[in-house]
């Protein structure tokens, strides 16, 4: 493993810096850029941080107090695209992610890795991460779409069809592209670590099949659930 230094990342930030002077002279402001270079250099540093604590504890009440937050957290971001009040679809936001995502995150941990202690955080937090996240954009983009579709008068059945085969075209184009277009991640992070690549990419077949099928249930979870709870309804009711 590479070991980078504070000097190694200042080098990185060279062309962050001819991309910032590109940007001022072309847009004459540089201030969302460089707020969102700042916050993702705090935000990373923090987090380091916060992993070393949690790794350490391997407390499983620490764990699942932060799947937890985690799962909260994604549900209530993936429902800010949607033109309605966040509180009126949470649930249903939770339960949809909670099932595509701990359903997968316990058969990738324990039915795949066979991770023990099963709490064991240096595997739990990444993937769980990954699995949230992804479900998070899909549940997203499945909302944003099915509102979208029925605005413009479609019968739920035939918006609920676009905005689920909406919602998968990000993943679906991932698994087209990958070892093609590019190296994900995961993948080139564990070849850099010095792993075999053909064990690297044993190890990426299986979180591309993770975030595939929780993506996917996570949004079919989601569209069932505010369609059968009345939910849609009055969601819609909001809107107008």
């Amino acid at each position: 493993m590479y070991a980078i230094t504070l000097v190694d990342i200042a080098v990185a930030f060279i062309p962050v810096l001819v991309t910032l002077v590109i940007i001022f002279f072309w847009s004459n402001s540089i201030r969302h850029a460089s707020v969102s270079i700042l916050r993702m250099l705090l935000q990373l540093l923090l987090i380091g941080y916060a992993l070393e604590f949690i790794f350490g504890s391997n407390n499983q009440w620490v764990i699942i107090a932060i799947l937890c937050f985690m799962l909260t957290a994604a549900s209530w971001i993936a429902l800010g695209a949607m033109p309605v009040k966040r509180s009126s679809l949470l649930a249903y936001s939770m339960i949809a992610i909670a099932v595509g995502g701990l359903f997968n995150l316990a058969l990738i941990t324990q039915g795949v890795l066979h991770v023990d202690p099963w709490y064991q955080p240096a595997v739990m937090i990444p993937l769980a991460g990954m699995i949230f996240s992804n479900s998070m954009n899909s549940v997203s983009l499945a909302g944003e779409r099915l509102f979208s579709e029925l605005e413009h008068h479609q019968d739920y059945a035939r918006a609920r069809n676009t905005a689920f085969q909406a919602a998968l075209i990000p993943i679906t184009n991932s698994l087209l592209a990958v070892g093609l277009v590019s190296l994900p991640g995961m993948m080139t992070g564990q070849i850099l670590a010095g792993t075999s690549p053909l064990i690297a990419a044993r190890y990426q077949i299986m979180v591309m099949c993770m975030i595939f099928s929780s993506a996917g249930i996570s949004t079919a979870m989601f569209l069932w659930l505010v369609h059968k709870r009345g939910a849609l309804e009055k969601a819609r009711q909001e809107i107008n």
